[in-house]
């Protein structure tokens, strides 16, 4: 299968395409790319006979971040494989920056990264052996430049020869932001970036992501459990329930839209099936 792009484009905050012709109501600072840097199409993805992601579409804007949100066994994992190239879909199509995933995959992952606290670099390794590696792999021109970039960026200067076992969590997350970013990276997948940080470091790494998208007009999506996080970073919010996706808006749309104060009140509605609701909003 072969995906089909529309070529330029743009896209409002609930998704929805519209061709850049004259008189197109859409504004962009930065130029507007040929290809969007994540698209989904009717993706699904069965394993054995369960679905986990069932049918779902979705285009995200250059520059937006995007939070993807849904309990337990929602298919946000499964999306994010699917988008990293790591899982093929069952059916349907995934795109980033115009490149199919995951059978294109080569032309564009040095253009995108990923960071979780649940996924460790080597602990051996000293901070500095390990973004020389991952920058390696990325093809990073002046790594050694990059580095040091990097440990001034996020207070690392004075860890970067330090094992990266010996690091504090609050350390070893600024080490794996670091990795994320070491190739400054167009399209970056976030798998809850500041789960078990401290509140003072918690903003610190949202400060740091929100300067890093400003300046780089980076693409980011978000998958996250913090909702205070999603209320601050993103300005769309994708709600996923049993491998659908059964919202998709602003924030303060969704607020309105379910009479709610904050997205956990909104995000618990459609967690609990609270049909009234839901059947409201729709």
């Amino acid at each position: 299968m072969f995906c089909h792009l529309p070529r330029r484009y743009s896209i409002e905050p609930a998704g929805f395409i519209l061709p850049l012709v004259s008189g197109s109501r859409a504004r962009h600072i930065w130029p507007v790319p040929e290809f969007p840097p994540i698209a989904v199409e009717r993706l699904v993805k069965i394993y054995k006979t369960v679905p986990a992601v069932d049918g779902i579409s979705f285009t995200l804007a250059p520059g937006s971040i995007t939070g993807l949100l849904g309990g337990n066994g929602a298919g946000k994992t499964t999306t994010i494989a699917t988008i990293m190239g790591l899982t093929t879909p069952t059916s349907g199509c995934v795109t980033v920056l115009g490149a199919e995933m995951p059978r294109q995959r080569y032309r564009v992952l040095q253009r995108m990264n990923f960071e979780s606290p649940y996924v460790e670099v080597p602990m051996r390794l000293t901070v500095r052996q390990n973004l020389t590696v991952f920058g390696k792999l990325y093809g990073v021109a002046d790594l050694r430049g990059r580095i040091a970039q990097l440990g001034d960026e996020l207070d690392l200067a004075d860890l970067l020869d330090r094992p990266t076992g010996k690091l504090s969590a609050g350390q070893k997350t600024r080490v794996s932001l670091a990795k994320a970013l070491v190739n400054n990276p167009d399209v970056l997948l976030l798998d809850e970036p500041t789960a078990s940080l401290d509140p003072d470091t918690a903003d610190w790494v949202r400060s740091h992501l929100e300067n890093y998208c400003r300046d780089r007009h980076a693409t980011v999506l978000l998958a996250s459990h913090n909702m205070n996080e999603v209320e601050r970073l993103c300005e769309r919010v994708i709600i996923m329930k049993r491998g659908r996706i059964e919202d998709d808006d602003t924030p303060a749309k969704l607020l309105a839209r379910y009479g709610r104060r904050t997205l956990e009140e909104v995000f618990l509605d459609v967690a609990r099936g609270n049909s009234e609701l839901q059947e409201a909003a729709q």
